[in-house]
């Protein structure tokens, strides 16, 4: 078997209607769109949100709230349980985390999250804590600093 030899199965195909090519082909004229009209013009049909006229509902409806999305602070977050798998670091520092692959590109800094446990003594250097992960820290011995 070739490439080029490859059909479709048979009745699994069909030709499209090819209108507006003349009286004999029975889709001439008006191209099976009827006489004048709106739908019968190119481009000639509305949007889904189109109601007849009326003031559409998107429009009816009152603008609601505040959003703060160009303004919005999004920390790369990190649990105790990941600093735990940085063994033989005694200083674990936001170039330290890049450098291991533990964070891909923070826009606003690291935030060290309470998830797990830690239990050596470390000192940490992140842009923000949670009260959770300071307490478990600092009852390890270590210390956490914000830069």
């Amino acid at each position: 078997m070739k490439i080029q030899d490859i059909m479709p199965g048979a009745g699994s195909t069909k030709k499209s209607k090819r209108v507006g090519r003349g009286m004999g082909s029975g889709h001439g004229k008006t191209s099976t769109k009827g006489h004048k009209g709106q739908k019968a013009r190119s481009g000639g049909t509305k949007g889904p949100s189109f109601e007849g006229g009326q003031t559409p509902l998107q429009r009816r409806l009152p603008k609601r709230g505040f959003s703060n999305y160009p303004f919005k602070v999004e920390y790369a977050v990190l649990n105790l349980s990941d600093l735990e798998k940085l063994t033989g670091v005694d200083v674990i520092t936001p170039e330290i985390l890049l450098e291991k692959n533990m964070v891909k590109n923070p826009k606003f800094g690291i935030k060290i999250l309470g998830g797990g446990t830690i239990s050596r003594p470390v000192t940490v250097e992140a842009h923000a804590f949670s009260d959770s992960a300071v307490e478990k820290i600092k009852a390890a011995g270590g210390k956490a600093e914000v830069i």
